[in-house]
């Protein structure tokens, strides 16, 4: 039924704690993802009692070795020590189809000796919004983390209020994060760190191993990755609700969906998130934030990169410099194929910046304008994309100076349409359409509403007539949803 490995579980002791799920009264399935457990090789008869029953943690599949992992993590600029899964269990690890190892992980399956005070439990809210969240990702193209199935427990679990409790099974490349390496740096434990980076180049940077200078080559990678993902999320409009180290992944995955949201109105200063409240993680904070996240990762491995100190500080503060530039070439790449450009010109970044304050100034929902826009390179086609501003004026004379630009490009009126329908999206996950997911299944016990938005979320590019307007839209006044929470 499911056959699992656990080579992290091979590492030594200190690097987690054994501890079993905690089993619930009654567990039931709301979704099992059979595309993805094809891709893992994993059966489908799963999606049944038997398979609900593993899922929630009351049968524990032969071949597991269930362990809750330790690290440490910034949270908000303060570095706290010990972290560590305090409601997620690593069940093992999966080889998939294409021979990539696996994590799959429960999240909501109880307490661990890294709780700390905590319920190790999960709400329904959350684990509706992460397995939406999470497949809509992954749909648009974005680096992150699965979800294999979500059940619910027939248990509550106290939040603000009384809510029934569920699980999520969570799938990554690996659950090793910044926070992860900073564990063993805290405690001087240059042995550990040195298992830790052997077993992340074999498992995730197999190419490095032959590098001259393999750990600082681990770093380039890790801020490779790192820029590419943020840029690419960024160009969707999503923003990371808490990008804390902890929650930092080395494999270059999104992950922790707690109090993510999508941008409905354009505005860079926009945060969701109940807990950062000095928008710390605000949209046009999160390039930045990311490379403050490298930075921590460099000094974690400065025994690793070189025994002379200065000449380790050297190389790994130029990574971190560089990922600037890499940030940079990333988003302009990202936004130029929004925009239909196929090359590079000097006016790109005025040309781009001054669409985004177009934007700002008229509070113009991100989405659907560069849906619009990807509409427009057909003169009769633009109306849609200046009907989204309350005047005509400043986006007609922005759409002259983009047809200009591309003009000058082989890309013919057709194929740029085709192209930029690839990648602007019609359908995100909005705020307002979560919470009435999660609304219907607990006041209601209805997951019809969560089914329907699953749907909806699988094909984002693809304008569908049979699916309703109101999931291409923003929140009206009403509808709004200005705050989100992580759910622990």
């Amino acid at each position: 039924m499911l056959a699992l490995d656990n080579s992290y579980s091979t590492l030594p002791d200190r690097f987690f704690a054994r501890v079993r799920p905690t089993t619930v009264a009654a567990p039931r399935m709301i979704k099992f993802n059979h595309q993805l457990a094809a891709e893992l090789g994993i059966d489908s008869d799963l999606d049944s009692e038997a398979g609900a029953a593993i899922f929630a943690g009351n049968a524990v599949p032969e071949g597991a070795n269930p362990i809750s992992m330790a690290y440490a993590g910034h949270q908000f600029g303060n570095f706290v020590p010990q972290l560590g899964d305090g409601r997620a269990i690593l069940l093992g690890e999966v080889i998939d189809r294409n021979g990539v190892r696996r994590d799959i992980q429960l999240k909501g399956a109880g307490r661990t000796p890294y709780s700390r005070g905590g319920d190790g439990r999960a709400a329904i809210g959350p684990v509706l919004r992460e397995y939406l969240v999470s497949e809509a990702m992954h749909a648009l193209g974005i680096p992150t983390t699965r979800a294999l199935a979500a059940v619910t427990t027939g248990d509550q679990v106290m939040r603000e209020t009384v809510l029934p409790g569920a699980v999520l099974t969570r799938v990554a490349a690996s659950h090793i994060r910044v926070g992860t390496f900073q564990f063993f740096a805290a405690r001087g434990d240059v042995e550990g760190l040195r298992a830790l980076a052997d077993y992340t180049i074999d498992r995730l940077y197999p190419d490095l191993k032959f590098e001259a200078h393999p750990y600082l080559a681990l770093l380039r990678g890790v801020a490779e990755r790192q820029a590419s993902l943020i840029a690419r999320w960024l160009g969707i409009g999503f923003i990371h609700g808490v990008m804390n180290t902890d929650n930092s992944s080395i494999s270059g995955e999104t992950i922790d969906f707690g109090p993510c949201a999508f941008m409905d109105a354009y505005d860079p200063a926009t945060v969701f998130s109940s807990i950062d409240r000095g928008g710390r993680y605000a949209y046009q904070n999160q390039a930045g934030i990311a490379q403050w996240n490298i930075a921590r990762l460099a000094e974690t491995l400065l025994p690793l990169i070189d025994e002379d100190t200065d000449k380790a500080v050297e190389a790994a503060n130029q990574v971190v410099i560089d990922f600037a530039g890499l940030f940079t070439k990333a988003w302009f790449d990202v936004m130029r194929r929004k925009l239909g450009l196929a090359t590079e010109e000097d006016g790109d970044g005025e040309l781009i910046q001054s669409l985004l304050d177009l934007l700002q100034a008229n509070e113009v929902d991100f989405t659907r304008a560069f849906r619009a826009l990807s509409e427009a390179a057909d003169e009769p086609a633009a109306g849609a994309f200046i009907g989204l501003f309350p005047e005509p004026n400043g986006p007609r004379l922005w759409l002259d100076g983009w047809r200009t630009r591309s003009a000058g490009e082989a890309t013919n009126a057709s194929a740029r349409t085709a192209a930029m329908r690839a990648v602007n999206p019609v359908y995100i996950p909005r705020n307002h359409l979560i919470e009435e997911t999660i609304q219907a299944a607990i006041e209601r016990d209805d997951f019809q509403p969560f089914e329907t938005l699953l749907d909806v979320l699988a094909h984002p590019y693809e304008k569908r007539n049979a699916v309703p307007e109101r999931y291409e839209l923003p929140a009206t006044p009403e509808e709004r949803v200005l705050k989100t929470f992580c759910g622990t």
